[in-house]
Order: C-alpha cells, then sequence, then structure tokens
C-alpha cells in the first residue's frame, strides 16, 4: 500500500496541511500512521478529501461532514443519515437556485455588452432584485 506524507497530500488535493491536521483531529480523516516522525496517510485518503471538499462546497458543516463519514451500517445510523440527507435536500435545492439566479445576471449583462457591473443597465440598485428579476 502506498503511503502519502502531509506535504504530498496537501499539493496532491490542493489543501493545506493545516487543514488536513485539522480535519484528522476532528475525525474527518483517520489517524495518520508516523513513519520516522511525520504523518502519512494511505493514498486512499485522497478520495476521502475530494468528498469532504465536495461536501463543504455543498453547504455542510464539519460536524455533518463527519457524521456521514463516520456513520456505521446499523439501521439506526441508517435512519440518522437520511435524515441529516432529507434536512439538507432544501437548503441544496435553496443554493442550487441562487446560483442558477446567478448566472441568469451574468449572463445577461455579457449579452448586454456593457461588461461593466457598475454601469449595466441591467441591474439595479438592489443586487437581490436583479437576480430575481
Amino acid at each position: 500500500m502506498r503511503y502519502l506524507g502531509i506535504g504530498e497530500l496537501a499539493r496532491t488535493v490542493r489543501v493545506r496541511a493545516s487543514a488536513l491536521r485539522y480535519w484528522e483531529e476532528r475525525g474527518l480523516l483517520p489517524g495518520a500512521r508516523r513513519e520516522a516522525g511525520r504523518r502519512v496517510w494511505p493514498a486512499s485518503t485522497v478520495r476521502r478529501v475530494a468528498l469532504i471538499r465536495m461536501a463543504q462546497r455543498a453547504g455542510f458543516t464539519l460536524a455533518e461532514i463527519a457524521r456521514l463519514l463516520n456513520a456505521d451500517t446499523s439501521p439506526g445510523a441508517s435512519r440518522q443519515w437520511r435524515e441529516l440527507a432529507a434536512r439538507k435536500l432544501p437548503e441544496l435545492d435553496e443554493h442550487i437556485t441562487q446560483t442558477q439566479a446567478l448566472r441568469q445576471a451574468v449572463a445577461d449583462c455579457m449579452a448586454c455588452g456593457c461588461m461593466n457591473f457598475d454601469q449595466c443597465v441591467l441591474l439595479t440598485n438592489d443586487p437581490g432584485e436583479a437576480l430575481h428579476a
């Protein structure tokens, strides 16, 4: 099995080494093995970090991510995971709606041709109003 030092893992996943240490402390990453005094993780940790980053971008808190990643397979844990996911879905839907509105505003500004948000006639004084127009 191949192991990655903290610096190599950080470069591979484009995350600061301090974040990896913090995530390990919080239980999101498995405890690192020590080789010659340095932290090393199995190469499979790259996938786990990708999942953590994706969940963060989706708006999950570190505590929620830890629960999802460390859930056992008992029926009770499965129910808890489903409840957490059910609570999160409306938040994700709202995030998608807001992102689509922002995308449309940017596309409208590009179509306008002015390419200056401060002077664009499509934007109003209330950015929220422009995004929902």
